[in-house]
């Protein structure tokens, strides 16, 4: 770690036939980053055009996937922040992750680690992430719930939220109508809210669910939660994306150092035509840098 108080943020460019070059460039010029900060800017050009994604390009983006965490477990960075890559171009290359998120928890030696998606209003972590839908509800465990549960209250913590409050969703329409619709909140959400609530309750802490999965992000949107738990990929992504569409922030929770990325893809059809937005950037940079400093 910097022995200053001075964050050191690494920032990858992603698949540079994407927007990535472009929205790292954009947002380090922007005058809205954080001025106490020390950026360092992994990755390199290699011959790709804007919108013409190679194998080449896809290359350029794990090896700076791995040099940036090369250089965090070494102590020469605070943070990382990462551009957007294509997935399936990375895998016919041979990266055998699902995503970035499991890249960085199985080179940092993480089995526990979470998801999660912030922008204004909505806080969201993910008890499932990267799985087809009709697998999602098969997967799901108390103890899945219970363990993205507390790192979502620690990621609350870290930004300062003393008490907080955290509605868990059901899985099912209307969380099951009392199991009409669907067992899961009665056998495994209802079971694993009660043993948050024993765990992180506590003054004005508070742990509700299940809670119908049509009304919580309105209620979230409103100021009764400070986060929601959520079973399944879209069920936050949605209403995430609807809320802030350009200012979302993924963060890896788990990790000894913090990792964030903008919410968006790589975007190859609008690459090097000039509109596009560096918000998500701007806001994952500016997460990155808070949360560094919260640890310096």
């Amino acid at each position: 770690m910097s022995t200053s108080n001075t964050p050191r943020i690494g920032i990858t460019l992603g698949d540079c036939a994407g927007i990535g070059p472009e929205i790292v460039d954009l947002a380090l010029n922007s005058n809205r980053i954080a001025r106490t900060v020390e950026s360092k800017v992994i990755g390199k050009y290699p011959g790709s055009r804007p919108g013409n994604p190679t194998a080449e390009s896809a290359r350029a983006a794990a090896a700076a996937l791995e040099e940036a965490i090369t250089l965090a477990r070494r102590g020469e960075l605070d943070a990382i922040v990462t551009g957007p890559v294509h997935k399936a171009r990375m895998y016919e290359v041979g990266f055998k992750f699902p995503g970035q998120t499991e890249f960085f928890a199985e080179r940092c030696g993480i089995e526990n680690f979470a998801m999660c998606l912030t922008a204004r209003k909505i806080t969201v972590a993910l008890v499932t992430a990267h799985l087809p839908l009709r697998e999602a509800a098969s997967a799901l465990k108390q103890s899945e719930i219970v363990r993205v549960g507390l790192l979502l209250a620690d990621f609350l913590y870290s930004r300062s939220v003393s008490s907080p409050r955290i509605a868990v969703a059901g899985l099912n329409p209307h969380a099951g109508e009392s199991g009409t619709l669907g067992r899961e909140e009665i056998e495994i959400i209802g079971p694993a809210v009660s043993e948050l609530q024993s765990k992180i309750e506590n003054g004005e802490s508070r742990i509700v669910g299940p809670v119908s999965p049509d009304t919580v992000f309105h209620r979230a949107i409103e100021g009764e939660f400070d986060a929601v738990l959520c079973m399944y990929h879209d069920q936050g992504l949605i209403p995430l994306k609807l809320h802030a569409f350009h200012e979302g922030v993924n963060v890896t929770l788990g990790l000894p150092f913090p990792r964030t990325s903008p919410d968006h893809g790589t975007a190859f059809e609008i690459a090097g035509k000039g509109i596009a937005r560096p918000d998500s950037m701007i806001a994952a940079i500016n997460l990155a840098v808070e949360l560094a400093s919260a640890k310096l």
